[in-house]
């Protein structure tokens, strides 16, 4: 049994995004493994939890503390660093008492690893190597610097791309530089590690991947709205607003001409104003949902058109693991050891989509193929066992170095 400090820049609990879908899973696929676990956690304004409303077995098992960072951009402090060779992403997630919290816990306890949740927690190797013996190991969600990369790219303002260009540049070389410092680093997909690999990744690096309780993500019944289209994620995720805003201004009418009893359903937290007030025929924004799966289930094609990010993504493998056909952009699908055409279809134009889309609704058994190929793919890959064999892998690996 190994003791395991797991630091997180939010709250794997409760699990409404992404970030902390993954934090979660792999807490829980320590515990199933019989590991003794810690959470220390931010509570941010981005993300804010009420901890009372943990339940008492989550807090029991992981030991969950918080600390509440502002993540608000200041624009003095903004401004400041463009003349400065410091991060600006990193530099807002360093908080005096999140270091000191920290170090009282490493101070009363023993641990054998301590694994950073994302770049945005190494700011505290340093305390980490004063305080404790533990090996450190970098649990990375995504290639930080790239999504930033491809955000700028993707941005029309001239003047808003140049300066994401900026503070790009300075995030890729903290994150290549930090690269030796940790123990090990734990990546979410295989390309990720390749990509570290490639830029001077000295220390043990392997593929860990994001896993479901295969139990707890079923198929669901028979009883959803065929055809129809939807969309599920955080929109206060840059890449996720870009990538819906592009599919409404180019793949959309198309489609509506083409097919114009199809709905499509938007849904996820921080819904901007500009989605909130669109007035479209047959696009209904929801907003946060009660229940994703439940909203999950009652639809037929998940739509994900990303064209940038990093990493991989989750409501990707939630969509998967229900049995959905799901119809992304090649950036969008990355780090997923998918088959085009056998268990998602993969569009990069609006051209593309409307295929895909039309090979959807016009056979639903076709559809239902699509999906129930995608669940065995989770079964196989991305398993709470999956994540438990590889993390143990690169634990035992730094242990014994």
């Amino acid at each position: 049994m190994m003791r395991i400090l797991f630091l997180c820049n939010k709250s794997p609990y409760p699990a409404r995004e992404g970030g902390p879908l993954a934090m979660n899973a792999n807490i829980l696929s320590m515990l199933k493994a019989g590991h003794e676990v810690k959470v220390l956690a931010m509570n941010t304004n981005k993300y804010q939890v009420d901890p009372k409303e943990i339940p008492n077995d989550y807090r029991e098992k992981t030991g969950i503390e918080f600390v509440y960072v502002d993540l608000a951009i200041k624009p003095l402090a903004a401004f400041l660093n463009l003349f400065s060779k410091k991060s600006y992403h990193v530099e807002r997630f360093i908080s005096k008492a999140f270091e000191q919290k920290l170090i009282e816990i490493l101070r009363t306890g023993d641990f054998d690893i301590v694994q950073l949740e994302m770049l945005y927690m190494t700011p505290y190797v340093d305390v980490i190597r004063k305080h404790s013996n533990a090996k450190i190991i970098l649990r990375s969600h995504n290639i930080e610097h790239l999504i930033w990369k491809r955000v700028a790219e993707t941005t029309k303002n001239p003047l808003k791309s140049l300066y994401l260009k900026h503070l790009t540049a300075k995030l890729k070389n903290y994150e290549l530089d930090k690269l030796n410092t940790y123990d090990g680093i734990a990546c979410i997909s295989s390309k990720d590690a390749e990509f570290f690999s490639d830029n001077g990744c000295k220390i043990p690096i392997t593929t860990v991947p994001f896993g479901v309780d295969t139990e707890t993500y079923h198929t669901g019944d028979l009883n959803y709205e065929f055809p129809s289209l939807f969309h599920i994620g955080s929109m206060n995720w840059m890449p996720n607003e870009e990538g819906i805003n592009w599919f409404l201004e180019n793949a959309w009418q198309g489609i509506h001409d083409k097919f114009p009893e199809l709905k499509l359903y938007l849904a996820g937290r921080e819904m901007p104003d500009w989605l909130t007030n669109l007035n479209r025929k047959n696009i209904e924004v929801l907003g946060e949902v009660d229940d994703a799966q439940v909203f999950i289930h009652s639809k037929a094609i998940m739509v994900v058109p990303l064209f940038s990010g990093s990493g991989i993504r989750i409501k990707i493998i939630e969509g998967m693991a229900m049995g959905k056909a799901i119809i992304s952009t090649t950036i969008g699908a990355e780090g997923i050891g998918y088959t085009h055409q056998k268990n998602i279809l993969i569009a990069d134009t609006a051209e593309a989509f409307l295929e895909a889309v039309r090979v959807c609704i016009s056979d639903q058994s076709t559809c239902e193929q699509l999906g129930q190929e995608a669940r065995k793919l989770i079964l196989k890959e991305h398993s709470h066992d999956a994540v438990i064999k590889a993390l143990e892998e690169i634990y035992s690996i730094v242990l014994k170095n």
